[in-house]
């Protein structure tokens, strides 16, 4: 659905996107993640064909987004961090008005307004000025304008940024209900949220890919594939954490043991393994030699957020600079 191949965007002598590829499958959540200036908003408006690429080619559904531009504009919906409103309008007036300028008219028009009304939750407030609705509602209202002309792709900037929790619930909800009929690509800084919402992951650091796979592909690497947690507890008096460590140190295949937590007759570990070796049942075997009571055995997890430190360097501030909200309506096509 989605193709990008070395994709290079300069502004100077400052190069914003730097040689990036990657693909995305039709009907896939995508979290797109980076840190501030790492190139995200560029490549989603070179995408979005608001920017022309410096070198390389990206293509949607098919289609050049330097060659094909319109045909590329009639396939994504695009809902910028400040969604983009006309704060004088009403919503079912601003959603027609937006529904024309996609190509839409008479019944199908109609049609597709009370639709995305119901789906997007806003037909409540459908004779409101949206001036003077809340920050959850017009972004409610943004994601309502992305959907409008059912585009195969939906590119979504922060789209969660600044809402409660109980809006960042709604918004991601809503967000995975389109998974399937739309490709979307998510940037945010919420990290929990692309693991519970996100199939693959592409993470970007001063313009450069540095990681493309799924969530648990991700945990794994960074982790090891034999890594496990355990949780040991004696009936006989408090523990010795540091000749637990040695003994589970001993066990075959075991290459590191890494104490975690220690409390009264409990201690936890986590214990890194060969990856071609199973170390569960010989850890097993061990601690009941030890006479310890084995409470736990899982396979250790990383948290993306981990991954997302390890992968990266502190933000910089000086790659990509803010575009007004006129900007923004208008890389949305409105």
């Amino acid at each position: 659905m989605i193709a990008v191949r070395n994709l290079t965007k300069k502004y100077a002598h400052n190069v914003a996107v730097d040689r990036i590829s990657f693909e995305v499958a039709k009907g896939q959540i995508v979290g797109f993640l980076g840190p501030n200036g790492a190139g995200k908003t560029t490549t989603m408006r070179v995408l979005t064909c608001f920017l022309p690429p410096t070198s390389g080619s990206a293509s949607v559904a098919g289609f050049d987004v330097l060659e094909q531009p319109i045909e590329v504009k009639r396939r994504i919906g695009y809902l910028p961090e400040t969604p983009p409103l006309y704060l004088e309008m009403r919503t079912s007036e601003y959603l027609t008005f937006v529904g024309k300028i996609k190509g839409l008219r008479g019944a199908e028009l109609a049609k597709r307004v009370n639709y995305v009304l119901e789906r997007c939750a806003v037909a409540d407030v459908k004779d409101r000025v949206l001036g003077k609705l809340s920050k959850g509602y017009r972004q409610r209202v943004g994601l309502a304008q992305a959907i409008i002309h059912n585009p195969d792709v939906l590119i979504l900037d922060e789209p969660t940024a600044g809402l409660d929790p109980k809006q960042i619930n709604e918004t991601r909800d809503l967000i995975k209900s389109l998974a399937g009929d739309h490709t979307i690509i998510l940037s945010t800084h919420i990290l929990p949220e692309v693991e519970q919402t996100c199939q693959q992951v592409i993470i970007i650091n001063k313009g450069k890919l540095v990681a493309t796979d799924s969530v648990n592909n991700l945990q794994n690497r960074a982790r090891g594939a034999g890594s496990v947690l355990v949780e040991i507890a004696s009936r006989n008096g408090p523990l010795d954490p540091a000749a637990a460590k040695n003994r589970l140190e001993l066990v075959l295949g075991v290459t590191r043991v890494l104490p975690r937590t220690s409390r009264a007759n409990f201690l936890t570990f986590e214990i890194e393994g060969k990856n071609d070796l199973a170390i569960r049942g010989d850890l097993v075997r061990a601690i009941v030699a030890a006479g310890w009571d084995l409470n736990e055995l899982r396979t250790a997890s990383v948290s993306l957020e981990e991954i997302f430190l390890q992968l990266t360097n502190p933000p910089t501030d000086n790659s990509e600079s803010k575009q007004n909200s006129a900007t923004d309506r208008a890389a949305a096509g409105v």
